[in-house]
């Protein structure tokens, strides 16, 4: 078995080759860090940290590096508007981050680089450039020479006569062609800024994740991810810098996860429907959410409402029920006897099934319904007069197997009273230190385990829901 996914770049399946036999190299656009995420971001976190689950269970070893843009225009205009400096807010919002992906289960990458931390690399992948004739220098900004690069728009599909019909040139820009897009942008008076053989001034957009990804993962990577609408161009940009710069091809596969709606219509700032995932972990617990976000094809839109999260909550319910449920009868169960082996088959036929659903262009929509079946089959197993322990722990072990590719956990985790009373002591501190956001992540794993906390003038209360 092998795994094919659709390629952006040629639009369709392709047999997965990674460059090194069975190692990856996987990079996916992080956050712009001005703001707590929403469901938008939780989205690319969660898909692609189950593509990296499912690499790894396939037995590759996955070298996953995602980035933070922890400087640019929106963190600059952040920061005037609650009189703070930029880092302040950029570290503030990157601890929130991992807070709330954390909470939906995603594992840390190998490396977070970050923007103020890669302005050498960066300083120097545009000064690369300018001297391969890829770029120009223009009164302290640094432009792209579009033109020049042979096969630009090839990600996005669109000809270069397509995209300079919407192009336009800005006030204030100094570029030569308006399909040009900035590397360096000068300086305003007051803005955070760095040293550069142009002046003092601060990286654009796209060019800081071509150089992330040639300093931790090299000219050419496996797998180079994102949503879709980093299609263009975003991530179009990054394939002309960097195949100008190092003339080989810079990511073989390109996925792209499809955008999210907010009760039937698109989400977007003009309609100001945005949902924050700290807002939803509030009010269910943040496996639903993930659990969601898997029922969908990753490259599929998927429409987001409070109903439709609840019916979600149900489905898993279901399945933690049938966990349970074995668990349970686990305790009275006999010696494996014959008739159980239809049972251990039925168990290895699902796993054979799970594997040809996701290796199908991580089809989790489909592991899911795996996982329904496993569970159907262990309740039928369940309803036999006498079970064997040997297959309750198989049905247990599959659960957990699958579930750890998906980023789900099935048994319920029973804190003591001293680990809850703990846990409230923290909680106590951080509110006195005002770290809320960790005083509210707290709350909400508490709240995700059962543990119902009341603030009261006595002090802070817990009762089991």
């Amino acid at each position: 078995m092998t795994i094919k996914l659709f390629n952006t770049l040629t639009r369709q399946k392709e047999e997965f080759k990674p460059l090194e036999e069975g190692k990856v190299k996987m990079y996916v656009c992080g956050p712009t860090v001005y703001n707590y995420i929403h469901i938008g971001n939780a989205r690319p976190a969660i898909v692609y940290d189950t593509v990296r689950r499912y690499l790894e269970y396939r037995g590759y070893d996955v070298h996953y590096v995602s980035n933070f843009t922890d400087v640019d225009d929106k963190l600059i205009k952040a920061a005037n508007e609650l009189g703070e400096n930029v880092p302040a807010i950029a570290d503030r919002f990157i601890e929130a981050y991992f807070q709330d992906v954390g909470a939906l289960g995603c594992k840390k990458a190998d490396a977070h680089p970050r923007v103020t931390e890669s302005m050498d690399i960066i300083i120097d992948f545009i000064a690369a450039l300018i001297e391969k004739g890829f770029a120009y220098e223009a009164e302290g900004d640094v432009y792209y020479k579009t033109r020049a690069f042979n096969g630009y728009g090839k990600l996005s599909h669109q000809s270069i006569d397509e995209l300079r019909s919407g192009a336009r040139i800005e006030v204030g820009e100094k570029k030569q062609d308006a399909l040009d897009f900035a590397l360096w942008k000068a300086a305003k008076e007051g803005e955070i800024h760095w040293d550069s053989p142009w002046g003092k001034g601060r990286p654009g957009w796209h060019i800081e994740c071509s150089a992330m990804v040639r300093k931790y993962l090299g000219d050419t990577i496996d797998i180079h991810a994102g949503g879709q609408d980093l299609t263009f161009p975003h991530h179009e940009n990054e394939i002309a810098q960097s195949e100008a710069l190092t003339n080989q091809t810079f990511a073989n596969y390109w996925l792209h996860n499809g955008y999210i709606n907010i009760d039937n219509e698109k989400m977007s700032k003009s309609l100001g429907n945005f949902v924050m995932v700290k807002d939803i972990v509030k009010e269910h617990d943040p496996q639903v959410l993930r659990f969601f976000m898997l029922s969908v094809h990753y490259r599929h839109p998927i429409n987001y409402s409070v109903d439709l999260l609840n019916s979600t909550k149900n489905s898993l319910d279901r399945l933690k029920t049938s966990y349970a449920n074995l668990v349970h009868r686990k305790q009275s169960s006999s010696n494996l006897t014959s008739d159980d082996d239809k049972w251990l088959q039925q168990i290895e036929k699902l796993r054979e099934n799970f594997i040809v659903e996701m290796d199908d262009d991580f089809n989790t929509a489909n592991g899911v319904s795996v996982l329904f079946e496993l569970a159907r089959q262990a309740n039928y197993y369940l309803q036999e007069k006498n079970t064997a322990e040997q297959v309750i722990q198989a049905f247990l072990n599959e659960f957990d197997s699958l579930g750890e590719v998906l980023g789900l956990v099935f048994s319920e985790n029973e804190l003591l009273d001293e680990e809850i009373d703990a846990l409230i002591e923290k909680r106590i501190q951080a509110r006195k230190d005002r770290d809320f956001a960790l005083a509210d992540s707290i709350r909400d794993e508490l709240k995700s385990l059962n543990i119902i906390l009341e603030d009261t003038p006595q002090g802070t209360r817990w009762k089991r829901g």
